[in-house]
């Protein structure tokens, strides 16, 4: 499904989407990641940004 980019807001910051390429490559350049392992982050924890944010950075540790 594609994003709404005319549907802004808390909802949709709060979450990732993995189909969206440049969301991946944001996600994997705030966090000084591969794309790969931002994929894997939010496959593996799902579209929270929170949850995400949290994985990357015990990923770096």
């Amino acid at each position: 499904m594609a994003d709404d980019k005319s549907k802004r807001g808390p909802a949709d910051r709060s979450r990732i989407s993995a189909d969206e390429p440049y969301e991946v490559d944001y996600f994997a350049k705030k966090h000084g990641i591969t794309q790969g392992q931002a994929r894997e982050i939010i496959k593996k924890h799902g579209p929270s940004r929170m949850k995400c944010d949290v994985a990357a950075a015990a990923l770096k540790k």
